[in-house]
């Protein structure tokens, strides 16, 4: 992933065929070791592609994937008939425990 991501710095920044030289120097600027093997194979695979081409077509395919949202639904429907009594206590909650924090720490963020 990081080889990945080195290369895509190197597009953005106007390198449209990075080389592995490139990702390799890149990676080294902030103490990565680049791993020779998936270097060879990241820049084989991407070897004369558009990148945004790329990216484009696996935005498609992931848009065709299912993402099972709708198991949520029933859950949100169930606590709303609860009622309002329940909210009101999980809000008292929460704001005792932000009012334990801060006394836990024995200081305040903007003492």
């Amino acid at each position: 992933m990081k080889h990945l991501a080195a290369y895509l710095l190197l597009t953005l920044g106007g390198n449209t065929s990075p080389s592995a030289a490139d990702i390799t120097a890149v990676l080294e600027s902030v103490g990565i070791e680049a791993d020779e093997d998936r270097l060879d194979a990241l820049i084989s695979e991407l070897e004369g592609k558009d990148i945004n081409t790329l990216i484009a077509e696996g935005s498609e395919k992931l848009a065709s994937v299912p993402t099972g949202g709708a198991g949520g639904a029933g859950a949100a429907a169930g606590g709303a008939a609860a009622g309002g009594a329940a909210e009101e206590a999980a809000e008292e909650e929460k704001e005792e425990e932000k009012e334990e924090s801060d006394e836990d720490m024995g200081f305040g963020l903007f003492d």
